[in-house]
């Protein structure tokens, strides 16, 4: 599994770790994460509506950030979860992006578990770090 939870986290919030060989699986990873943080059921989710996903950033740890708001906008705004497959990253320098497409559909109570209602994506302990394996990722949302 290319994530894991952790239990260093404050107590209102969740923390992961996610990693992967290139920073495009680490994001991936941690977008997996928080949909699986949300959602107990994530292969449950059904690809009917997509959303593409474009942030930027000054530093990977904030483009991280700005990835993770995305997937909790959605669900707030459009009551969607979205499920994102394959993240890319580029740039660098003080002007990093991160492209990606998510795909899922509303919430329906009928099919879908649901697990904590994730408020934010914190600064907290936030960190984007290159590993021996890779690529590592230290988030905490708010639940």
């Amino acid at each position: 599994m290319p994530y894991r939870f952790v239990d260093t986290a404050p107590t209102a919030d969740v923390g992961f770790v996610a990693e992967g060989a290139d920073l495009d699986a680490c994001f991936t990873a941690a977008c997996v994460a928080t949909l699986a943080t949300m959602l107990d059921n994530p292969e449950s989710l059904r690809a009917v509506v997509e959303r593409p996903l474009r942030v930027e950033a000054e530093s990977l740890d904030l483009l991280l950030l700005r990835l993770l708001e995305e997937l909790v906008f959605y669900k707030d705004a459009e009551h969607l979860f979205l499920a994102v497959d394959a993240v890319h990253v580029g740039g660098g320098d003080g002007a990093w992006q991160a492209t990606a497409m998510g795909r899922g559909e509303a919430v329906d109570r009928s099919r879908h578990r649901l697990a904590a209602d994730v408020k934010a994506v914190t600064l907290h302990g936030l960190a984007v770090e290159a590993s021996s394996a890779g690529w590592r990722a230290s988030v905490v949302l708010d639940i």
